[in-house]
């Protein structure tokens, strides 16, 4: 391991639809939702789920694509880095997010 990087893969659906826009630098950005389920046993041996939901973006002919071929349901596996950010919302409260920046998608549904 002579470089460590910031990487991450997820395997999930998306929640909603990706929001799509161009900024003012005329770039396109996409944000959606993803959910990823892990299964496991608990004490009494009974199956368990535990779903957790990832924010993640893409940027370019990425978004493209996401625009493209990506609706609520759709299964994909994303891969990209994770970014830690900071914003004030709009009644001045500090918030903090963490999101998958996105640089490659794999379409994983069925085509008809």
């Amino acid at each position: 391991m002579s470089s460590l990087k910031n990487k991450v893969q997820l395997i999930g659906h998306l929640g909603a639809n990706p929001e799509v826009k161009t900024t003012e630098n005329n770039k396109m950005l996409a944000r959606f939702s993803i959910a990823t389920t892990d299964y496991y046993k608990n004490a009494k041996g009974e199956k368990q789920e535990d779903t957790q939901w990832h924010q993640v973006v893409a940027w370019g002919k990425t978004a493209e694509l996401a625009e493209k071929y990506l609706q609520k349901g759709s299964k994909v596996t994303i891969e990209g880095k994770l970014n830690n950010r900071q914003y004030e919302d709009k009644d001045g409260v500090k918030r903090y997010i963490t999101e998958v920046v996105a640089n490659e998608l794999l379409f994983m549904d069925n085509k008809s």
